[in-house]
C-alpha cells in the first residue's frame, strides 16, 4: 500500500479568516508537518478536507 499523496494543488496561498491553504485546504501546520506525517495521521488530514470544502 502506497502512502496518502499530497492534496497540493499548487495554488499555496493561506485565507486570513480560516487559516486555511486556498489551494488544498490544510493548516499551515498541516502542510508543513506532512513530509514528516506518517500514513494514519496524513490519512487524518484528508479526511478532514471534504468538510472544509463544505464549509469554505
Amino acid at each position: 500500500m502506497s502512502s496518502p499523496a499530497s492534496p497540493c494543488t499548487g495554488v499555496c496561498r493561506l485565507d486570513a479568516r480560516t487559516g486555511w491553504c486556498v489551494g488544498c485546504l490544510r493548516t499551515m501546520n498541516e502542510i508543513s508537518r506532512w513530509g514528516q506525517a506518517d500514513d494514519a495521521e496524513r490519512a487524518a488530514i484528508l479526511r478532514a478536507l471534504p468538510n472544509r470544502r463544505a464549509g469554505a
